[in-house]
């Protein structure tokens, strides 16, 4: 059993995956008002009058509405944690210490528990109480100054990739302590902090960066897709349409789209040296004619290209599909939502719930009843 006492993405991300592969989650919220994600709109499309970031990333779960700040309330929670196998919580560093559940109060009512939390920038540091959001710190950690063109404005990740990363490593902190403590029998505590897992996230550049004298990665001028990665490498427009190239012999390309221009270009040190003239000129000449016409010739000579396509495009295409990754999961008030399943398969199975995201403090009276909370007051009654 996980008690999640996470809000937003990051660590309710993190509960969600656990959940789909089986894990009884129960959501602890604030009375009235519950996870702040409820009211966090990314759209003006809402679901029962609650966004649908929410529907989406709290499906499968149960909710336990209680207010930390009273007692009873408070112990009613600490009776949970005894029987919990995980807890899970991403305030910012001192909160949970404050309310009183700081990993150590945790530990001493259950020494088996896996106290995991996500914080923005660590614990520790001039930065710790910074706000943990995904666009400050793809800002702060250096992810925007490598998309767009060199002249252009650093530019976000259009998802919250920092609270999926986050979400993700601190799952697998879990797991591997569960796994651990099924060995020994001991409990941990799983610190992630946003920021190292968006560091991580781009070991790639910064170990090229770290082992290149700290030369700062240079984006191309044109048709930008890595900053460390020669031509043709990128996006590029066609007649109607979008096509994205990788990594490919330059020499080759131009054999295969007729393009004279490209074949001057046989030293290969040159398709990084001068990748944006290499750019300019393919780019020029795939504008005279459509994405499928130079799709059909790529694709027959095994070249790494795509279509870019829109959702309403990829929707329709016979892969996207076969992949069936559109579940459609009820709320406890009849009504369907459809979003993506887990992504994962175990022995060819998908890992699908049909339960929606719960109802403010549905499962209240359920989860006292199975696992026989009490208030103080009836404590002392019942001694």
């Amino acid at each position: 059993m996980i008690i999640d006492f996470s809000q937003f993405l990051s660590a309710p991300s993190a509960a969600l995956r656990l959940s789909d592969m089986g894990a009884e989650v129960i959501k602890i919220e604030k009375p009235g008002s519950g996870d702040i994600c409820r009211q966090l709109y990314v759209s003006d499309v809402m679901i029962e009058g609650e966004s649908t970031i929410f529907h989406a990333i709290n499906r499968n779960k149960k909710s336990y509405a209680a207010d930390l700040k009273d007692a009873d309330d408070l112990e009613k929670v600490k009776q949970l944690l005894t029987k919990a196998d995980v807890m899970i919580h991403n305030f910012r560093p001192g909160v949970m210490e404050r309310i009183g559940l700081g990993y150590e109060i945790v530990k001493s009512i259950n020494p088996a528990i896996i106290y995991a939390e996500v914080s923005g920038y660590g614990t520790e540091g001039p930065w710790k109480d910074l706000p943990g959001q995904d666009l400050l710190l793809q800002a702060a950690s250096g992810l925007t100054w490598l998309s767009n063109n060199n002249d252009e404005s650093p530019t976000p990740m259009g998802v919250a990739v920092v609270d999926i990363m986050a979400g993700t490593h601190v799952a697998q902190g879990i797991l591997a302590a569960l796994y651990r403590r099924g060995i020994s029998g001991d409990g941990a505590l799983v610190q992630v902090s946003m920021f190292e897992s968006i560091l991580d996230f781009q070991f790639e550049v910064l170990t090229c960066y770290y082992n290149d004298g700290n030369q700062l990665p240079v984006r191309s001028a044109i048709n930008s897709g890595h900053a460390y990665v020669a031509a043709p490498y990128g996006i590029y427009k066609t007649k109607d349409n979008y096509i994205a190239l990788a990594m490919t012999n330059i020499l080759l390309l131009a054999g295969l789209l007729h393009c004279e221009s490209l074949k001057q270009f046989a030293d290969s040190n040159d398709w990084f040296d001068k990748r944006d003239e290499i750019k300019k000129i393919l780019a020029d000449h795939l504008s005279v004619n459509t994405a499928d016409h130079w799709l059909a010739i790529l694709e027959r000579a095994d070249i790494w290209c795509a279509p870019v396509m829109d959702y309403d495009q990829l929707v329709k295409e016979a892969g996207y599909r076969l992949l069936n990754m559109e579940i459609t999961v009820k709320t406890s008030n009849g009504l369907s939502v459809r979003t993506t399943r887990c992504p994962l398969r175990v022995d060819g199975k998908l890992l699908v719930s049909s339960k929606g995201a719960p109802v403010l403090g549905e499962d209240n009276e359920e989860i006292e009843k199975q696992f026989g909370l009490i208030n103080e007051l009836q404590q002392i009654i019942k001694s």
